[in-house]
């Protein structure tokens, strides 16, 4: 059990050490880190943000930021897949009722974490959802249908999903990976984030009860921070990304890199272009970082007085994280071949993974949105829409 900001965080560091042994090499091979979500699960960092009347840490969402940028700059898909649980486990919170919350805590801090099965294919937006979602008289409920990208679902015993119910309100249903009707398919094939198992749920007339299902559209008819939250981490995945391409970039840099002849320096880490250019690309994550801690303290001050000032402020702050975590990520992983030349193209470094995984996470939510929404702030005083996607 994590009882403290300053445990998970060790716990942490020291689990992405492990997973940064073998990252390249599940990547290059698609390897799923079965082993490495036991581990993870087993740690007690999947039970941080359970309330502590439940017996969680309860930890801060800006701790939560920095914690999922640790993990990611272990391995940046083992990273991603518990943004889906964390952000599960703050539905609860946010939306499940006394009975529902202390039975789902139980189940997390009994290490059964929770995947996802939110997206489909074929609706109009990635906000609609067409699953079949209907009640039985006996108070029994029955899914059924098919949901896509459901990153960390093959690993994980809970699979959430995200339905509208008859009357057209959305609701969140927690059904067991081993419900009869449940088939989980290992076909995610995207060219970064290769190994988060983001592949396709279907669920054959499932059937789960009333009890594993939460109303959550109500939340987002008043001032909330939920969507910021769940958002906020995806930033940390970000940070996380940018952070190990930069580390990686200065292990080549000064061990692979040959000087310039044209200032004959005597290393490569000594050329003062070189030097100028990586610290350009160690300003783009510290900016990044400080975004991150900005929008995590943001939230928690919201937490504590929830308006619909300090709600939009919150998110406002996040989506300025997520477009400078956004920056980093794909901009560091990409120039730093240019510092390390051209050995640093060698399939076998697979130094390539980094930009492969920023290029492919960033495209979850655009970086164009967020400038959007930060723009119209500034300049309207238009807060961000409450959609539990900002």
């Amino acid at each position: 059990m994590i009882t403290d900001a300053a445990q998970a965080l060790k716990v942490a560091g020291e689990f992405a050490a492990r997973l940064a042994a073998g990252d390249s090499e599940r990547d290059a091979n698609r390897t799923l880190p079965r082993e490495q979500v036991a581990e993870l699960a087993a740690s007690g960092l999947l039970g941080v943000t359970v309330p502590a009347r439940f017996g969680g840490a309860d930890l801060d969402a800006r701790t939560m930021g920095e914690l999922m940028a640790v993990l990611s700059a272990g391995d940046a898909s083992v990273g991603q897949i518990p943004q889906n649980h964390y952000f599960f486990v703050q539905v609860l919170t946010e939306a499940g009722s006394e009975e529902q919350q202390k039975f789902f805590a139980a189940e997390v801090l009994a290490g059964r974490h929770f995947g996802n099965a939110l997206s489909e294919r074929g609706t109009r937006t990635a906000r609609d959802f067409a699953i079949g979602f209907s009640p039985r008289p006996n108070g029994d409920v029955e899914i059924d249908g098919t949901k896509h990208y459901a990153t960390g679902a093959l690993f994980a015993p809970w699979i959430p999903i995200y339905a509208n119910d008859p009357d057209g309100r959305l609701v969140a249903a927690w059904v067991p990976a081993d419900a009869r009707g449940v088939t989980v398919v290992d076909d995610w094939a995207g060219m970064g984030q290769r190994t988060t198992a983001s592949g396709t749920v279907r669920f054959d007339r499932v059937v789960i009860p009333s009890r594993w299902v939460v109303p959550i559209g109500e939340v987002f008819e008043r001032p909330e921070v939920f969507g910021a939250f769940g958002n906020y981490l995806h930033a940390g995945i970000d940070l996380g990304i940018a952070d190990r391409a930069l580390r990686d970039g200065r292990e080549l840099i000064r061990t692979l890199a040959r000087p310039r002849a044209e200032f004959d320096p005597p290393s490569a880490h000594e050329d003062p272009l070189v030097v100028h250019g990586f610290g350009e690309l160690a300003l783009r994550v510290r900016a990044a970082r400080a975004l991150l801690h900005d929008a995590g303290d943001a939230i928690d001050a919201a937490r504590r007085s929830l308006t619909a000032t300090s709600a939009a402020e919150a998110s406002v702050a996040v989506a300025a994280a997520r477009a400078a975590a956004d920056t980093a990520a794909v901009s560091v992983a990409s120039d730093v071949f240019a510092l390390v030349g051209t050995r640093g193209a060698a399939d076998a470094l697979n130094l390539h993974r980094h930009w492969r995984n920023a290029r492919t996470h960033t495209l979850h939510d655009p970086r164009r949105l967020k400038i959007q929404y930060i723009g119209d702030h500034a300049l309207n005083d238009r807060p961000p829409p409450s959609t539990g996607l900002v």
